[in-house]
This record gives C-alpha cells, sequence and structure tokens, in this order.
C-alpha cells in the first residue's frame, strides 16, 4: 500500500484528519464506515481509507531545512508519510441486492455501510488518524460511468457523465467510522 499524500488535498477527495494523538490507540477487528451520501447521477462509487499519518518531524532528513529535499528524497521521507491501513470500495449499483443491481435515485441522501474488514494497528503518540472518501480508485477498479447501465464492463464514453457526490455529516445524517479501540 503506497504513501497516500498524492491524493491528500485533491479536490475530489473530502479529507478528515485527528489532532496529533497523545497518547498510542489500538485498533483491533472489525473496522466499518457508514456514510451518508447522494450523487447526481444514477451510479456511483465511494472510496473509504483508513490512514496512519506520520508527525512531520518522523525523521531527521540528509537534506538542508531551508533548500528542501533534491528530486526523489521527498519520496524517501517518512515526515507527514500516509500510511493507509484500511481502503475499500462500494458500489451504488449493488446496495440494495448483490445479485440485482438497482439505479440510485439522484440528489437522495443514502445510507452507505462500507466495511473495511478486520484491522490490527496501533496509531503511536504523536501521529494523526485520517479518513479519505472519494468517488474513484482508478485505474485499481474500473471507472464507474456515474449512470446506471446494464453493465458497466459493457459502458460506451456516451453512458459516462458528470455527476456531483455529497457526503452527510448531521444529527440526522451522522456518517462515521467505527474504530474497535483496545483499552
Amino acid at each position: 500500500m503506497a504513501d497516500q499524500r498524492f491524493v491528500d488535498h485533491r479536490p475530489d477527495v473530502l479529507s478528515f484528519v485527528s489532532a496529533p494523538l497523545d497518547r498510542n490507540i489500538t485498533i483491533t477487528g472489525p473496522l466499518v464506515t457508514t456514510l451518508f451520501a447522494s450523487t447526481s447521477g444514477t451510479d456511483s462509487d465511494f472510496v473509504v481509507k483508513l490512514i496512519d499519518v506520520y508527525p512531520e518531524n518522523a525523521q531527521k532528513n540528509g537534506w538542508d531545512p531551508q533548500a528542501g529535499p533534491k528530486p526523489g528524497e521527498y519520496a524517501q521521507s517518512l515526515n507527514g508519510y500516509e500510511l493507509p491501513i484500511a481502503m475499500e470500495v462500494r458500489r451504488g449499483r449493488y446496495l440494495q441486492s448483490l445479485e440485482q443491481p438497482h439505479a440510485l435515485t439522484p440528489n437522495a441522501p443514502t445510507e452507505w455501510n462500507i466495511p473495511l474488514r478486520d484491522h490490527d494497528h496501533v496509531f503511536l503518540k504523536g501521529h494523526r488518524i485520517m479518513v479519505h472518501i472519494q468517488s474513484t480508485w482508478f485505474p485499481l477498479i474500473d471507472r464507474n460511468p456515474q449512470k446506471f447501465v446494464p453493465s458497466t464492463y459493457k459502458a460506451v464514453a456516451s453512458d459516462f457523465t458528470a455527476a456531483t457526490q455529497r457526503i452527510y455529516c448531521s444529527t440526522a445524517m451522522p456518517s462515521h467510522v467505527v474504530l474497535p479501540v483496545m483499552h
């Protein structure tokens, strides 16, 4: 799994990040995400990533802090490294049934349950916990046309449309990630 800094701060990626941790946080077991989301299309994907963000001073680097790194040196640094712990995608056409795909209702907030599987990880003191939410994971998975079609594998160019995705974070629609924290 690769450093996620290349994705952070993109306009099509929603990022949530904690303050630096004041103690180690150990998680073990099933991680679950619940999103309340909508799309202006009739199909959509949502990708959720749980990330361990290293402190900016995680390691002493060999370059001059004023001059910065030379080409290739930044990628070798752990400072600010974004280590993915769990990543998963959910395709909207299969929210109701994995056997019978259904179109989504445009602009209707819908509950998306996205299991991130079981994991064991320790977020160390000084690190931060980050969550990325995005609507594409191309080229790791095929592109979603954002329009319901019988098969995304048989979608033609005219099937692909622009869509707006929204994530809701309110008392009525509390998008969240459940982490099984060990005490």
